[in-house]
């Protein structure tokens, strides 16, 4: 089978792994005991992260985003494309035993993070070889694509959709923003130099100087020190009247930036008389959709150099 040269003699199937999220109220407290199964986060935590989910009905925008992303590769990758979260409905281990089922032997797999770090990374890895070994016999070899935060064609989209809001509100001061991790995870992996490096590209590209990155959505036990500054900080010490917040970190318009972004940090500017305007994530611009046909592309084409190797990401346990 080829597709405009993307021959698919390497591979027989893409897969799409996200994280999951509820699709409405009855969803929400399941699904956020699945992501903090294990972890020392109280209850209550959890209990106040649920009422971000209710602010909307519980219904998380992940799971459409990523039936759009699947429905906009349908026209760019003549593969079947599978889908699997590590989270939520479709769960993984559910969707690779439908490939199993399928016959697929072997296949190529883009998780919905840009950027190389424990959570954003290996920990995919980590669940997709779960899932392999809940299947057992007969489960398809899986092959992940590297982080991409350096891909020109994710720089670029990234670059137009600031310059998309630099023209809505122009000469604002722009912010970048991530995920925040704890520092112990960020020292052991290049998670934050990968965020600066787009930064500065995107700035550099639009001749904004030098980049501000701040973080979000931190979870952590107050005792466990995260990367830092938290954008509701920023926003209450920042002299800007007018302010560009640019979700790098994030692929698309998911909880963390509908609810941390678009509501408590547009409440936080609006009451310092600031101008806000969120810029959008990369989604599924053109731009973008051709950038992962090109990954596939060259990992069929070349081979290993193009996939994630053995050791990519994994936590240093000496910090």
């Amino acid at each position: 089978m080829t597709d405009r040269g993307l021959t698919s003699g390497s591979y027989d199937a893409f897969l799409l792994v996200s994280f999951g999220g509820p699709e409405k109220h009855e969803d929400v407290i399941p699904f956020l005991e699945n992501v903090l199964r294990g972890k020392n986060v109280p209850r209550q935590r959890m209990l106040e992260v649920a009422e971000h989910y209710y602010h909307f009905d519980g219904m998380s925008p992940i799971n459409d985003q990523c039936r759009a992303l699947i429905a906009a590769l349908r026209t760019e990758l003549h593969l079947p494309i599978y889908w699997g979260n590590r989270n939520w409905s479709p769960m993984l281990a559910d969707t690779v035993t439908k490939m199993r089922d399928d016959g697929v032997k072997r296949a190529l797999t883009l998780v919905t993070s840009a950027f190389g770090s424990y959570s954003g990374c290996r920990q995919y890895r980590e669940d997709i070889e779960r899932a392999r070994a809940a299947v057992g016999e007969g489960a398809p070899s899986i092959d992940k694509l590297p982080p991409f935060w350096n891909h020109p064609g994710f720089v670029e989209t990234v670059t137009l959709r600031v310059g998309e809001a630099l023209e809505k509100l122009p000469g604002a001061d722009v912010v970048y923003t991530a995920h925040s991790v704890p520092i112990s995870m960020a020292q052991s992996s290049p998670y934050e130099q990968q965020l600066r490096g787009v930064c500065a590209m995107v700035n550099a590209e639009l001749k904004l100087g030098d980049p501000v990155l701040v973080f979000q959505s931190r979870s952590g036990p107050p005792t466990q020190p995260w990367l830092e500054p938290d954008i509701g900080k920023f926003i209450g010490e920042t002299a800007a009247k007018k302010l560009i917040v640019v979700p790098v970190g994030f692929l698309s318009d998911h909880m963390e930036v509908l609810y941390d972004l678009d509501t408590e940090a547009a409440d936080l500017a609006a009451k310092r008389g600031i101008e806000f305007l969120r810029a959008p994530t990369v989604g599924t611009h053109p731009r973008f959709i051709s950038a992962i046909r090109q990954m596939v592309h060259e990992a069929m084409e070349k081979g290993p150099a193009y996939i994630c190797p053995p050791d990519c990401c994994k936590l240093d346990m000496r910090r």
